[in-house]
């Protein structure tokens, strides 16, 4: 009989639109012997999300909620974190805006990462504005959600040099390396404290 180490991990949706690559770091990291934390769930509003295949791969539950009506949306979402029993939401390249009522009914429950060092350039097209702007530096941030658009508590970030003659797609695909990198990072620190 396997001996039990009394470790309950966390259980961990995951919320994606497009590739999924940073949906896969956290896939293979939970699979590390001393992960705290598993993923249930991945929640996507596109069927055609890339990043769909790894839950498939992995044999996680997938669940496509369209966002025909953002309010029933939710709604349905809702329902899946508590079937699932979800303890903490991951947002990774979710491409809608979380209602302030499912961030209330979530609350500190919910990360998301951001390609800036935020609080500098929240929203789209992070890399081009820094690029235009002359920055030294980009990166990444793992912030909790809040109200307000990537504006919440910040837990990890991650800077990224930028070159001279930098086109946005090679630092796009820098910071996104070092996504993979922080996300996993962002919920040791978390779950670390719990």
């Amino acid at each position: 009989m396997p001996k039990l180490t009394g470790i309950k991990k966390i259980n961990i949706a995951v919320f994606i639109s497009g590739n999924g690559s940073n949906l896969k770091s956290l896939i293979l990291d939970s699979f590390k012997k001393k992960s705290k934390y598993e993923i249930k769930l991945v929640i996507s509003n596109k069927e055609t999300a890339k990043g769909l295949k790894y839950a498939k791969k992995f044999k996680i539950k997938k669940k496509i909620i369209k966002y025909l009506n953002k309010k029933n949306a939710e709604k349905t979402i809702l329902v899946e974190l508590k079937k699932n029993k979800i303890d903490l939401v991951c947002l990774a390249g979710f491409m809608k805006i979380l209602s302030n009522n499912l961030i209330k009914k979530f609350r500190g429950k919910i990360i998301n990462i951001h390609p800036s060092l935020l609080p500098k350039y929240k929203g789209l097209n992070t890399h081009q504005k820094a690029i235009n702007n002359k920055e030294k530096c980009s990166g990444c941030t793992v912030h909790y959600v809040n109200a307000k658009l990537d504006s919440g508590k910040i837990i990890l970030q991650k800077k990224v040099k930028i070159f001279k003659n930098d086109t946005c797609d090679k630092l796009t695909k820098r910071v996104l390396k070092q996504e993979h990198l922080l996300y996993p990072r962002a919920l040791k620190k978390i779950l670390s404290n719990l």
